[in-house]
């Protein structure tokens, strides 16, 4: 027979006449549920300094990274005896592919910025940058990269179109050889995901969120982000235009899907792309130095279908599939 040990406590609950110990509190402040995408900085600690405490240790941050890591590529280049470019095209580096590898880790590591700013300054997880679900939902990620790269070959197609219509040459691709590809290849993959992440997180993340603290129609944030990710561009007229329309639809998409992975994918897929071409033409640096090759007006139409196939296929989906816009 076993034997009364009298009444059971639940577990956790320290016995009568044992002193109480408070658990220490989480850093990190809930977050509010049933809010949008860009609401979910809405916690306990939502004061208007933090916002602006954090965007600017994030601006200087950009600014400061991107200065640094140009520097560090200058000293490495002259160890390794990478030549200095032969005419003044505006390239810090003679050898194109490391040029390209210091464009894209000068703003890679931002992405490391964002998330510590938004964990110190704003108390909350980093991962609520990501999506409303706390975190990247990789699968639905990956549904969109295929969404992207559909809408990618369409874009080009009509913008192949218009050239052809227009009277302008229609040739969107050339081929150099696999010598000069490779290397730029590895380079692409390796390190595009995490710069085309990073601006997203700056630009559809934290500024969005930022804002949307204290504004209730995401309509500002959209607009006002995407003139500042327009503006680090060198572009001309049409090339900034193209630029301001990407960053207005992808901040669009993160309210209506609800997170990152939607933007995050296209702007991934994009450059990708646009990088992987030019590498194959041998023109990396035209691609690198935004202002020299003018962008022709044609290229718009490419930019209606693609962002207008892109945003159409990923709301469907994402009703379809019925992905989380608010948190729970």
């Amino acid at each position: 027979m076993q034997e009364n040990a009298g009444p059971h406590l639940p577990y956790g609950t320290p016995p009568p006449g044992y002193p109480y110990q408070p658990q220490p509190r989480s850093w990190f402040l809930p977050v509010p549920r049933g809010a949008r995408y860009d609401h979910l900085a809405r916690t306990e600690a939502a004061q208007p300094w933090r916002a602006v405490v954090g965007t600017l240790i994030i601006a200087v941050g950009f600014f400061v990274i991107g200065v640094v890591v140009v520097y560090a590529g200058i000293v490495v280049a002259y160890i390794l005896g990478i030549p200095a470019p032969l005419e003044p095209t505006g390239q810090l580096f003679g050898n194109p592919v490391f040029g390209l590898v210091v464009v894209l880790l000068s703003i890679a590591p931002v992405l490391l910025l964002v998330f510590g700013t938004a964990a110190l300054i704003q108390r909350r997880r980093p991962g609520t940058l990501s999506s409303v679900a706390g975190r990247l939902r990789w699968r639905w990620m990956l549904i969109c990269a295929g969404l992207a790269v559909l809408a990618l070959a369409l874009g080009q197609g009509a913008q192949a179109l218009a050239l052809s219509m227009s009277g302008e040459s229609g040739a969107l691709f050339e081929w150099r050889g696999w010598a000069g590809f490779l290397p730029a290849l590895v380079a692409i993959v390796l390190l595009v995901p995490f710069q085309a992440a990073a601006e997203e997180y700056v630009f559809r993340g934290w500024f969005m969120q930022a804002l949307g603290t204290h504004v209730r129609n995401p309509i500002w944030a959209i607009l006002i982000g995407s003139v500042l990710f327009a503006s680090l561009h060198g572009y001309s007229w049409v090339g900034l235009l193209d630029v301001f329309a990407f960053g207005a639809v992808m901040a669009w998409l993160a309210v209506r899907t609800g997170g990152l992975e939607a933007p995050i994918a296209l702007h991934v897929m994009n450059n990708m792309m646009a990088f992987g071409l030019s590498a194959a033409a041998g023109n990396l640096d035209d691609a690198l130095n935004q202002g020299k090759v003018p962008v022709p007006w044609q290229a718009l139409a490419g930019t209606v279908v693609q962002l207008g196939v892109y945003a159409f296929g990923v709301s469907y989906v994402a009703k379809r599939h019925k992905i989380p816009t608010i948190s729970g």
